[in-house]
C-alpha cells in the first residue's frame, strides 16, 4: 500500500542580509513551483514565510549557525 502524503516542514536558518535572504526566499520558491503563473492548484501543495533573528530566541533554534555567525564577524577586521 503506497503511502499517503502528509505536511512536512523543512526549516532552514541563514546567517544573510535582507536582501540575500530574499534572493534565497525567491530561489526556493521557483524550486517548489516552477510555474508560477499555473492554474491552480499547485501539483504539490506548500506554503513558505520568512521570519527575522529578533522575532525568534535564534541562539535557541539555531545555536551552530549564532556561534558560526558570531566567530566570522571576530575575524573581519
Amino acid at each position: 500500500m503506497p503511502e499517503e502524503p502528509s505536511v512536512h516542514e523543512l526549516r532552514l536558518g541563514i546567517y544573510a542580509t535582507q536582501q540575500q535572504a530574499d534572493e534565497i526566499k525567491e530561489r526556493i520558491t521557483r524550486l517548489l513551483c516552477p510555474e508560477p503563473d499555473h492554474a491552480p492548484p499547485c501539483p504539490v501543495p506548500w506554503s513558505m514565510f520568512m521570519v527575522h533573528m529578533s522575532d525568534l530566541d535564534a541562539r535557541e533554534l539555531h545555536p551552530g549557525l549564532v556561534e558560526q555567525a558570531e566567530a566570522e564577524k571576530r575575524l573581519r577586521p
